[in-house]
């Protein structure tokens, strides 16, 4: 178990920054925390059915978080989104569908999420032993030139009878397609939920127009609103990146771009600089909390990866968010290195003195 100290150490500079900011942005008050009562407290009084509530009970009560309202997931759907050579030539153990679920699982993971092969492929042997997540849809990079789309790859009902938890896709918020990947997801998840099955989005960006001075795919106050559309089609658990910058709306607002609707305040009483209050926007997008927010754990850097996953914890917890989903910092190393920087990732969620902003 990471201890506080050993969690300072890696934070390095950004230490007092992030484990003694107190937020005079969004009051915590405001915010539905993650807690053992998350499904009686939050989930139960909406429309939600016994069987969705009963399968969101699962995810929150498998793995080394068991029974805390956080999440710490394994994702591995990289082989089709950037292509699998390119994802396992590290460790090209991870071409075999097995050893996901092996890390996942030697991970203390709350779950699994991965494409309908990898799961399918193995669940009559793992499906009663870890969650699993099936991936619906994905963006491919075969097709010449590359494109920012994300295309189904099988139905609901498969991933159901595969024996899913739960099913997560993507939209593209601001693509070219994302109006007709809005209707495909929105119906995906209406049918997961009369089967019982909890719904993640990974509510991403994806224009060339947002990269300017910055990039601003990674602004919270276009990352928030992603969320606030992502629950708005009754996402159970909101997937995003964690915000590095802000004012995407008014960068893309200028000129002769007359781009969205913003109100300076976002900017003035709502955020500020801190990491920790830019994210907290993400969570208030997601009916302050009501929603879970997970972060991604980035791409893998090598050395640092250890730090960046601690630190984009922290930042993801005393934000008021319910969660990490990470995993090429996880899956391109060898297994007991991978489940050892899950293991870290927890300890964060599981150390009390790590608290709300």
């Amino acid at each position: 178990m990471l201890s506080l100290e050993k969690i300072s150490e890696l934070l390095g500079k950004e230490s007092d920054t992030l484990l003694q900011h107190e937020s005079k942005t969004i009051s915590k008050d405001m915010l539905h925390l993650p807690g053992p009562d998350t499904v009686n407290k939050i989930y139960q009084p909406s429309g939600r059915n016994p069987q969705v509530l009963r399968s969101l009970g699962q995810l929150l009560n498998h793995g080394r978080l068991a029974g805390t309202g956080y999440m710490s997931i394994l994702p591995v759907d990289q082989g089709v989104e950037h292509s699998a050579g390119a994802s396992f030539a590290k460790y090209p153990a991870y071409f075999d569908p097995e050893n996901i679920v092996k890390l996942a699982i030697e991970g203390g993971c709350n779950a699994v999420a991965s494409t309908f092969g990898v799961l399918s492929s193995v669940s009559r042997n793992y499906a009663h032993r870890i969650p699993f997540i099936v991936k619906i849809n994905h963006n491919e990079l075969l097709t010449y030139p590359n494109r920012a789309d994300q295309v189904m790859y099988g139905t609901v009902e498969e991933a159901w009878n595969l024996g899913a938890v739960a099913v997560g896709a993507t939209i593209y918020f601001g693509s070219e397609q994302s109006d007709r990947q809005l209707v495909e997801v929105s119906q995906a998840f209406e049918r997961a939920h009369e089967l019982g099955m909890a719904t993640i989005l990974w509510c991403y960006l994806r224009n060339d127009a947002f990269k300017k001075d910055v990039d601003y795919h990674l602004s919270a106050d276009l990352t928030g609103q992603a969320n606030h559309l992502g629950v708005t089609i009754q996402a159970d658990i909101i997937k995003q990146k964690l915000p590095t910058v802000n004012g995407g709306y008014k960068a893309l607002n200028t000129g002769n771009s007359s781009y969205g609707k913003l109100d300076e305040r976002i900017y003035t009483e709502l955020t500020s600089d801190n990491p920790i209050d830019l994210c907290r926007y993400q969570v208030a997008n997601c009916y302050m909390g009501r929603m879970g927010l997970i972060n991604s754990g980035g791409a893998s850097e090598g050395a640092a990866d250890l730090a960046e996953a601690v630190r984009t914890a922290v930042i993801n917890k005393r934000a008021g968010g319910m969660g990490l989903i990470s995993g090429r910092k996880a899956f391109q190393r060898p297994m007991a290195e991978g489940a050892a920087l899950l293991n870290a990732i927890q300890d964060v969620y599981l150390n009390e003195q790590i608290t709300i902003a």
